[in-house]
């Protein structure tokens, strides 16, 4: 099957002992705009300069639970086109497809395993245009 599969990364999360004071530490250091949520990186498609996009930049308590299975303290959030399509081609290749696509305003997710554990989260994102 040749589809597009990952298109750009949508976002890089981590675990932090106090995400508050950690977010507070990227604001003042490194300027980033941070709010409770982290802080969303905007920009333009390439391929069509009239539609937006954004990157998100999370911290999440070291005691989530959100990038289990995995027992590393990252998440990389990777945005796809046709994640339906995607996941039956992941299925059929034995990538482990851990839960069913979930449909938000902001676009559908769903989680993977690599190949060393490492939860994946990919997003098709409803971006504004």
């Amino acid at each position: 099957m040749n589809m597009k599969r990952v298109t750009g990364i949508g976002g890089i999360f981590f675990k932090a002992q106090d995400p508050s004071k950690m977010n507070d530490w990227y604001k003042t250091h490194l300027g980033l705009d941070t709010t409770e949520y982290g802080v969303s990186f905007e920009w333009l498609e390439k391929s069509d300069p009239s539609k937006t996009g954004t990157t998100q930049w999370s911290t999440f308590s070291d005691t989530t639970d959100y990038f289990q299975p995995s027992s590393k303290d990252f998440m990389i959030n990777y945005r796809v086109e046709n994640l339906e399509a995607l996941v039956e081609a992941l299925k059929a290749e034995g990538v482990e497809v851990l839960d069913q696509i979930e449909t938000y305003d902001f676009g559908k997710f769903v989680h993977i395993l690599d190949l060393e554990g490492n939860k994946i989260e990919l997003w098709e994102p409803t971006d504004a245009s």
